[in-house]
């Protein structure tokens, strides 16, 4: 059963709407003001909130103020309910972040139809972007069911990469999206004497030079395939409209743009501050979480000594050195370009242990 919150001052009309969500099978939690709403909604765990705007204490748009700021509540689709119809409120609403708008009086069926339809897109965002192909399908079907998109499948390519083939490079200007459906991509940038530094690793369902996109301005680094790969090219013009119509849709990429500052201050920390050593053992957990796929397996992945030195950060001399130490204490296996981690537990233990 849907948890919905109406937050209305009118006990009338609060108590008319609540009864008619009720019959529909919705489990309604009530907020006389806007204060008690925030305070239900950091409570509790609510799939959709129904807001009117003139209240008193706090009005609506102090209320999505609020909500949108903190992360637990800055998901839940919100619809304003209220009796003024101004097209300027309207559009302040939409732009502070409500998914609707239904002005008061409604019939039945109406908020019905509002409630079913955000709760549907909702769950589609829940579903949406998961890091496997049906993340891909569910991307491109949301934005296919948007008016100004109709046509994104038909504009969207699917592009095969060999290894070591270039997506783009830094300096260009950034034309697509990207979505992996297959295969690994890693970002990198180049020091002026031509040392690399891997930035980001990819794997099937994620997103990638979306940055350069959202921010207008030329690739500050290079893509490139680390397997065969398959790639799903979203032009930027659809990309751009999907952002614009799809409220969901934008705070799902302003997350994963947090996400990723956040592991690049990481990335700087632990390279000004911890020894190769640790470095070297947190980039193959980093691998083994990116890209292990069954948890029973012994994790293994081939990669180049050249690569998982610049993942490090450091000297592919020092990498092969470490590579060996860890080798000879039995936490990991070596063949070639493929590593192995033993026994997963043993190497986390190591790691807390020694470092």
């Amino acid at each position: 059963m849907k948890t919905i919150l109406l937050i209305e001052d009118n006990t009338e009309v609060r108590e008319n709407t609540a009864e008619i969500l009720e019959l529909a099978s919705y489990k309604v939690l009530q907020a006389e003001n806007g204060k008690q709403g925030v305070e239900i909604a950091n409570s509790n765990l609510v799939d959709l909130i129904i807001c009117d705007i003139m209240m008193p204490v706090l009005d609506g748009y102090g209320v999505i103020h609020l909500l949108t700021k903190n992360s637990k509540t800055s998901s839940i689709p919100f619809i304003f309910l209220t009796a003024k119809s101004d097209h300027s409120d309207f559009r302040k609403g939409m732009e502070m972040g409500a998914d609707d708008y239904i002005t008061k009086p409604f019939d039945d069926i109406e908020l019905l139809k509002a409630v079913e339809s955000r709760l549907k897109k909702a769950e589609t965002l829940k579903n949406d972007y998961t890091r496997d192909e049906f993340g891909i399908n569910t991307f491109l079907d949301e934005a296919k069911s948007l008016q100004e998109l109709k046509n994104l499948g038909d504009t969207a390519k699917v592009k095969t990469y060999k290894k070591k083939d270039l997506l783009y490079t830094e300096g260009n200007m950034p034309n697509y999206l990207y979505l992996l459906q297959k295969g690994k991509i890693k970002t990198s940038r180049s020091h002026e004497y031509g040392k690399e530094l891997i930035i980001s690793l990819y794997k099937e369902g994620d997103f990638f030079g979306y940055t350069s996109l959202l921010d207008e301005t030329a690739y500050n680094e290079s893509a490139e395939a680390l397997d065969d790969s398959v790639v799903v090219l979203i032009p930027k013009e659809d990309f751009h409209a999907l952002l614009n119509n799809n409220y969901g849709v934008m705070k799902r990429f302003i997350k994963l743009l947090s996400n990723e500052v956040q592991e690049k201050e990481d990335q700087l920390l632990n390279m000004a501050y911890s020894s190769v050593k640790k470095r070297v053992a947190e980039a193959l957990l980093k691998l083994q979480k990116q890209y292990q796929q069954n948890a029973k397996d012994v994790f293994s992945i081939s990669i180049s000594r050249e690569d998982l030195a610049n993942i490090v950060g450091t000297a592919t001399e020092s990498l092969i050195r470490t590579l060996s130490d860890f080798k000879h204490e039995q936490l990991i296996e070596v063949k070639g370009s493929n590593i192995s981690i033993i026994d997963l537990k043993k190497f986390e233990v190591y790691i807390k242990k020694y470092f």
